[in-house]
């Protein structure tokens, strides 16, 4: 005789069909999360990694060359009584550089202005007010390139074509806005910081670290900048080291920056 299976009670049986509905919604929820995941993956992270792979845009720091050329660079935003020295030395040594202007230093000393280009030194544009120029919309940048600029023309006859941004401070539209304008942004591989005031030895031990390709910065109107370039200049004669000015240093054709801000020719 066959036996059937006893009825369960009815309490029991209520409860067994309540579970059924529990892993049903856990798989339909399990579902929705895993449509939710791919769609994270498919959409968005394609979007995350074009962001990440962006190219910053970068100033130029050094250049990759091997023939002993270095740039030094004067930035010249408020005082000039030290200007002229810098210049005779300059002549000295028969060096030719780059001044890179504010241009309410060029209103306070158009004189100063007309010289540096008379000696054959180029000028640069550093700004007109000296602003943090990241913070800036490409409208208020192009005001400030193109004021400085204007004057400077008037001046000398000559348009700048470098421009340092102030304070080193820079972003993606500002470097894009000035190439837009015709500039090559320019910063610096070694720092003087002669604007310290820390003494003649400091500023000649910082500068004396330049090699071939490396672009200078000074300042016209720091303490012991005078004191101590002559003894700059003599140690990269002895080097073999050649001043030039910025323009100078710069590779011609085609060329690339790397994330160190280093120029090169561009490969084919």
């Amino acid at each position: 005789m066959i036996k059937r299976p006893e009825p369960q009670p009815q309490a029991q049986q209520k409860q067994r069909k309540a579970r059924l509905p529990v892993f049903q919604r856990g798989g339909a929820l399990a579902l929705a999360l895993l449509l939710i995941v791919s769609a994270f993956y498919v959409g968005v992270m394609p979007q995350t990694a074009a962001v990440v792979a962006k190219k910053r845009e970068l100033p130029i720091y050094s250049v990759a060359r091997d023939d002993g050329a270095v740039a030094i660079s004067f930035d010249a935003s408020w005082g000039g009584d030290k200007t002229m020295k810098l210049l005779d030395i300059l002549d000295e040594y028969g060096v030719k550089t780059t001044f890179f202007l504010v241009d309410i230093w060029v209103k306070n000393y158009p004189e100063l202005t007309r010289e540096i280009v008379a000696r054959g030194h180029e000028i640069g544009n550093h700004s007109t007010t000296h602003p943090h120029m990241s913070q800036l919309t490409s409208e208020k940048i192009a005001e400030e390139l193109n004021a400085q600029a204007d004057h400077v023309e008037a001046l000398t006859g000559t348009r700048p074509t470098l421009f340092r941004p102030p304070y080193g401070d820079y972003n993606d539209r500002l470097i894009t806005t000035a190439r837009d304008m015709g500039y090559q942004s320019i910063q610096w591989s070694v720092d003087s910081q002669d604007w310290k005031n820390r003494g003649v030895e400091d500023v000649i031990k910082r500068a004396c670290k330049a090699q071939s390709g490396d672009i200078v910065l000074f300042h016209n109107d720091a303490e012991y900048t005078v004191d101590a370039l002559p003894t700059i200049l003599k140690d990269y004669q002895a080097r073999g080291l050649t001043v030039v000015p910025v323009s100078e240093i710069l590779l011609q054709g085609d060329t690339t920056i790397d994330i160190q801000g280093r120029m090169h020719p561009a490969k084919n």
